[in-house]
């Protein structure tokens, strides 16, 4: 019976996490690169959950249960190279773009450019096989999504 008090107030076991397939990849990378500067941001939160819900065609509520599952992948995940790799192992090259220009939306999203953010964008970029200029493609078509659509 002790035994039993003891462990009652045991936490429960969390749920394990899902293999991580090129969707939560990019979503556990688009957290990474919010999360870089030490600074989560309700506006880059708040992106991501617009990024989700856009390229995977998820209603807000499931946007952010999907963003919620990729905060705890991005705990637990491989570096960003290796997610880079996924994504770009498993998607067409319009799917990669399509990547990189979700990450600029992101390090866009709460106004501030941070070396530490475009670090990762740039480590996710070479992972992705993706040049620099497909890179400042990317950025200009995000600031242009930005910039008609507000944050």
């Amino acid at each position: 019976m002790l035994n039993r008090i003891l462990h009652a107030f045991d936490a429960p076991k969390p749920q394990p996490l899902p293999e991580p397939d090129a969707k939560l990849a990019l979503g556990a990378l688009m957290v990474r690169v919010a999360k870089s500067d030490m600074n989560y941001q309700v506006s880059e939160i708040s992106r991501i959950d617009k990024l989700l819900a856009r390229l995977n065609r998820l209603k807000p509520i499931e946007a952010a249960k999907m963003r919620a599952t990729c905060e705890k992948l991005d705990k637990a995940a491989p570096d960003t190279v290796e997610f880079g790799r996924l994504i770009r192992e498993t998607v067409s090259m319009e799917a990669r773009l399509d990547a990189l220009e979700a990450l600029w939306e992101v390090v866009l999203a709460d106004g501030v450019r941070r070396d530490v953010e475009l670090r990762v964008v740039e480590e996710v970029r070479e992972a992705l096989g993706l040049s620099e200029a497909d890179s400042d493609q990317a950025r200009s078509i995000a600031e242009e999504t930005l910039g008609g659509a507000g944050t």
